[in-house]
């Protein structure tokens, strides 16, 4: 359960609006008070986000809580989210195959999301306190970071389109000479089938077969033309149109 720290002097309607998890990202606003709470870069797999809540008193002063990790500035918030999108936009670099722009869109989206929903939090709070110097820079910071991501996401699924082309024309191309080598094989086959059959049937021996009608050699060659002439006729009907 992710709660605001006891210390903190916040309205109780904070409070009440917190759940048992930590929910989408939003800002909360009364009496001067000013609470962010925003999500950690979330990581391949992560179902569960982690929270993180930034809370700006009256007087101006910020104080930050999160679950699990140490307590950090809004603006080393942000940053990890620029570090993500680097290392995503390292892998998308290096990424050759399609199951690498794959993995790289599978890590963007949640980022995608994230830092969109992050923009949106911080200019509704740029909105409520329109003189804090650190909103308005985190919230151009996180401009930014939501064009990177969008950008990021185009640029994977372009390349992963252009990839999955490519190898679908190499599969067409390798197809295609594998029909070809195919029909090739069909003609050998048709020219040389009815040469086999009658040389299974009546046998190349110049003693047997048909030599109680014939004198050898002219029972093999009588087989050899019968069997030519059947080849021809053979590969003309596999190859015709």
């Amino acid at each position: 359960m992710q709660n605001l720290p006891n210390e903190w002097e916040v309205p109780q309607s904070f409070r009440r609006r917190i759940g048992s998890t930590i929910g989408r990202q939003r800002v909360m606003f009364k009496d001067g008070h000013l609470l962010l709470i925003l999500h950690a870069p979330p990581k391949l797999g992560q179902q569960e986000r982690s929270g993180r809540f930034f809370w700006r008193s009256p007087q101006g002063q910020w104080k930050s809580a999160q679950t699990g990790d140490v307590t950090m500035t809004l603006e080393q918030h942000v940053n990890e989210y620029d570090a993500a999108l680097d290392a995503c936009e390292r892998a998308d670099e290096g990424a050759t195959t399609s199951k690498e722009y794959f993995d790289v869109l599978e890590s963007l989206a949640p980022l995608q999301r994230a830092t969109g929903h992050m923009y949106q939090v911080l200019q509704e709070a740029r909105k409520l306190v329109n003189d804090d110097l650190d909103i308005i820079n985190m919230r151009d910071r996180s401009y930014e970071l939501t064009r990177t991501a969008d950008l990021l996401v185009t640029s994977a699924k372009n390349e992963l389109d252009c990839t999955v082309a490519r190898q679908a024309e190499k599969l067409a191309t390798e197809s295609h000479k594998m029909a070809v080598s195919a029909h090739r094989l069909n003609l050998l086959v048709a020219f040389f089938f009815p040469i086999a059959t009658l040389a299974a049937v009546f046998s190349t021996e110049f003693r047997s077969g048909l030599v109680g009608f014939f004198s050898p050699p002219l029972p093999l060659i009588v087989m050899l033309l019968t069997g030519l002439l059947f080849g021809i006729l053979l590969s003309l009907y596999v190859i015709r149109k």
